[in-house]
């Protein structure tokens, strides 16, 4: 399962700074988890200051 960005999501880019896949790319108001490139390994919700981020 792909992990997914709520719109809570402040357009920081911790996350994107630290997948490993690339599979985070700045969409419309906030960031967004390319699920067919997400590996699952959850290193963007580790970083995500404000908890945007969570398993699908």
């Amino acid at each position: 399962m792909a992990y997914v960005i709520s719109d809570d999501c402040i357009s920081c880019g911790a996350c994107a700074a630290q997948c490993p896949a690339e599979a985070i790319v700045e969409g419309d108001g906030h960031f967004e988890i390319k699920a067919e490139a997400c590996v699952d390994c959850g290193s963007c919700a580790d970083q995500c200051p404000v908890e945007a981020i969570s398993a699908e």
